[in-house]
């Protein structure tokens, strides 16, 4: 099993550019599902906001996915990285044991 993506560079990845961290992860679909929300939710609070609202009071339910979604995409990186450390380290365990790993 090769070594996940850097759960660092999805990060940055999420943050410049929404929805990109899950294109890295593989899951794209995923990241076309946070893309959609924010526009719907940034639409909705334009048209609910005051007029006299700054650009992000308006489009504060845009925001707020986009802040999920970058943590959606770094939660995901770094769950794949700790079990392919914890899958390496087993193997490895069993390997000196001479136990064949469970899968």
């Amino acid at each position: 099993m090769s070594a996940p993506t850097n759960p660092y560079l999805v990060l940055g990845a999420a943050i410049v550019l929404p929805a990109s961290g899950h294109v890295i992860l593989g899951v794209p679909v995923r990241g076309l599902q946070f893309l959609f929300f924010m526009v719907i939710l940034a639409w909705v609070t334009a048209k609910i906001a005051p007029a006299d609202a700054s650009f992000v009071g308006r489009h504060a339910g845009g925001f707020l996915i986009y802040a999920l979604s970058i943590l959606d995409a770094y939660k995901i990186a770094r769950v794949r990285t700790a079990t392919w450390v914890h899958g390496a380290r087993a193997g490895s365990d069993s390997a000196q044991s001479g136990i064949e790993p469970h899968t």
